[in-house]
């Protein structure tokens, strides 16, 4: 155990040292900052205003940004360890394969988890000196929404790195399965139900397996508990799941799934040639 949180140690470090790092955290730091210079806290948009408001668009920025910072960022981490003889050397000591990957992850998830919460408190503190209204319950939920899509992606980025060897080809996939998913947010789900090829409550299914809209749909749940803003299929996941259920569905299952990816992942990494 102490090697496994040694090795995070030294992930962070490194991860700290690294232009993306400052990229990442300024990118999230300056959303939370420009919403309140434009004034975005101040409006109301379907009865939602002030810290809400201001949530409610920092949640739907995420959606697109987390995700795609957290493949590019994280599915380089065992391949360019192996490229550069990093891993090699780092083998050398007394350090299991299963401290050597769990704690790489460990230290990767710390790294990209953090800014995020970070912005997202500043932003909230920011609002409370303004006067506004601290939505406990909703920010303790749209946290852990946070950490739930940012494993689930943590999990498939350390996949990704541990079946291909060439860094490049991690950046490809990385960027093949984030567009996969954005599409099955909406456009490729929309043009098979007007085409009539799959039937509703297939598609519905389809659409709850993708972590991405899982997290939309988790967030509009503490927004907007009925659902209005998706339109029909609001009856559809009401009825079937429930609001509540859905929000913890929403946290559970992109962590089951990250846990998964990880686990087959180490399972690989363990044995397929290492260097």
């Amino acid at each position: 155990m102490k090697n496994l949180f040694l090795v995070a140690y030294l992930d962070i470090k490194e991860s700290i040292r690294s232009k993306w790092f400052y990229v990442y955290t300024i990118v999230f730091g300056g959303l939370m900052a420009l919403f309140f210079i434009t004034g975005i806290s101040d409006s109301v948009v379907m009865g939602f205003s002030g810290l809400s408001r201001m949530i409610l668009i920092f949640m739907q920025v995420t959606i697109i940004i987390l995700p795609i910072f957290i493949l590019i960022t994280t599915v380089k981490s065992i391949t360019s360890d192996r490229e550069s003889n990093i891993l090699e050397y780092m083998l050398s000591f007394p350090i299991s394969l299963k401290d050597y990957y769990w704690g790489k992850m460990l230290g990767r998830f710390v790294v990209v988890f953090m800014p995020v919460i970070f912005s997202l408190l500043l932003g909230v503190i920011f609002g409370l000196f303004h006067g506004g209204g601290l939505p406990w319950s909703m920010l303790l939920l749209y946290s852990a929404l946070i950490f739930s899509i940012s494993f689930v992606f943590l999990g498939i980025s350390f996949f990704i790195s541990t079946v291909v060897k060439s860094t490049d080809i991690a950046l490809g996939i990385s960027f093949m399965v984030w567009i996969l998913l954005l599409a099955f947010i909406d456009i490729v789900l929309i043009g098979l139900m007007l085409q009539g090829q799959l039937n509703d409550s297939v598609i519905v299914t389809v659409a709850m397996l993708n972590p991405i809209e899982v997290f939309r749909i988790g967030a509009i749940t503490l927004f907007d508990p009925e659902l209005t803003v998706i339109g029909p299929v609001a009856y559809y996941l009401l009825d079937t799941l429930g609001s509540k259920f859905l929000i913890v569905y929403s946290i559970i299952y992109p962590i089951i799934l990250g846990l998964i990816f990880a686990t087959l992942g180490f399972v690989l990494f363990k044995r397929k040639d290492l260097l």
